[in-house]
């Protein structure tokens, strides 16, 4: 089977205007040969030549630049619809030239382009999706207060479902309840619960500015929690009532059994066993009394008082009442915060660090300053936590210890919760526990 022919390569635009002015040339000169031959002077001959030719150049040069001025207006009209987002001109080449390899490139932009608006726009049409069936109430208005956009549960709540685009949201907030308004102009972040209807309505609000086509904005969020929170509260109050019959039975079931056995050795007059029986029924109720000032002391926590610590009373008092290595030196500079709850936190967690089995001199604390922020850290060798440990350590009533009441935990982290603070636990490399809390820097 013979090989095809190999197609001749275009000629480029830079090569045809090349040939052109090479003939015109070569014209120019045998013209002017021959009207030398005749006895005309050389000067005239030359004059005579472009005279000649010249017009025919023009022509020629036109017949050229036809076809190149119909592809560049063609691509001038496709750029500026680029410019106003209109994608849909295309170019049909029929050229080998540069000229033909810019039109296939536009070609592929405006595919390109046409490709990306409607995955965009499929994209817009799913978010507007998504935010117009969300529970969650969503304004969003410009730094004048105007309405620029509203989902439909927010016009459900503000605007009885009527659309809210353009007014005033100040103006709306004004026929709703004042709970509901005072949530909405709140500076802060939080749950508030709204009067109206036939019960409260806890919302959680979020208020947030931003900067659109340079231009300030806000975005109003409002989630109604009332149903998760009442779930939420039930499975609260039903673990409770489990985890307070759990330790009264624990305590009462053998308190009882005693007492029985107490009055069996009265009556057979055994009274020398009775001394056992009474401090059975005495540590019982010790250890009772101990789980239920537990409960009170969580449910009564005061809100922090913040003074001025000075780092070397503190951290001696400290290891006045546990044993405790310091990793590094203090802060030079003192701290703020309520002394007598931060310092039952580390104690708590000294403890539980001496109660994982890790060697006394492996317990220490190390205390920084950070950028924004101070953050101590109770270190041990024990064994750590497990992954499901960590994910439950903080939370109420869970607790690895058969004598614990799983709030010990979960009072440090209320407390630091009410510093503005964070708890976080993490294992050590080498084996081991971290227990880091995080303070504001005052």
């Amino acid at each position: 089977m013979p090989t095809p022919p190999k197609p001749r390569p275009a000629l480029t635009l830079e090569a045809r205007i090349g040939i052109l002015v090479a003939a015109v040339v070569a014209a120019c000169v045998i013209v002017t040969a021959l009207v030398v031959q005749i006895d005309a002077p050389l000067p005239h001959a030359a004059l005579f030549a472009l005279l000649i030719l010249l017009p025919a150049a023009l022509f020629a040069l036109h017949l050229l630049m036809q076809p190149i001025n119909r592809y560049l207006q063609v691509l001038r009209d496709g750029v500026a619809g680029f410019r106003d987002g209109d994608f849909s001109l295309s170019i049909a080449v029929n050229r080998d030239d540069e000229l033909g390899d810019l039109a296939r490139l536009y070609n592929r932009i405006g595919d390109v382009l046409r490709q990306e608006r409607q995955e965009l726009f499929q994209r817009e049409l799913l978010l507007d999706t998504v935010i117009q069936t969300t529970p969650w109430a969503l304004v969003l208005t410009n730094a004048n207060g105007a309405v620029i956009y509203a989902n439909t549960a927010a016009r459900q709540l503000f605007h009885h479902g009527r659309k809210m685009e353009g007014h005033s949201f100040a103006a709306l907030l004004a026929n709703a309840p004042e709970s509901l308004r005072e949530a909405a102009q709140a500076e802060a972040d939080g749950l508030y619960t709204v009067a109206g209807g036939e019960e409260p309505e806890v919302y959680h609000v979020t208020r947030r500015r931003f900067t659109l086509n340079t231009r300030d904005h806000w975005l109003h969020l409002f989630k109604r929690l009332t149903r998760e929170l009442n779930r939420q509260e039930l499975e609260s109050w039903k673990k409770v009532i489990r985890v307070i019959s759990h330790e009264l039975n624990n305590s009462l079931a053998p308190i009882a059994s005693m007492a029985h056995s107490g009055r069996l050795l009265v009556e057979q007059g055994r009274t020398d066993k009775l001394g056992l029986v009474f401090d059975t029924i005495d540590d019982r109720a010790h250890r009772l009394k101990g789980f239920l000032e537990d409960y009170a002391q969580f449910a009564k926590l005061p809100r922090p008082r913040l003074e001025a610590v000075d780092w070397p009373s503190f951290l001696g008092g400290l290891q006045a009442a546990v044993r405790v290595e310091l990793a590094g030196p203090p802060p030079v500079r003192a701290a703020r915060f309520d002394a007598a709850q931060i310092q039952q936190v580390l104690i708590n967690l000294i403890k539980n660090a001496h109660e994982s089995g890790s060697a006394p001199e492996a317990v220490s604390l190390s205390v920084r300053e950070e950028p924004g922020a101070l953050v101590l850290r109770v270190l041990d060798r024990g064994p750590g936590m497990s992954e499901t440990v960590l994910a439950n350590a903080l939370l109420p009533f869970y607790s690895t210890k058969s004598e614990g009441t799983g709030l010990g935990l979960t009072l440090c982290r209320e407390i630091i919760e009410a510093h503005e603070g964070r708890l976080v636990l993490a294992n050590r490399e080498g084996g081991g526990l971290e227990v880091r809390l995080i303070l504001p820097s005052q």
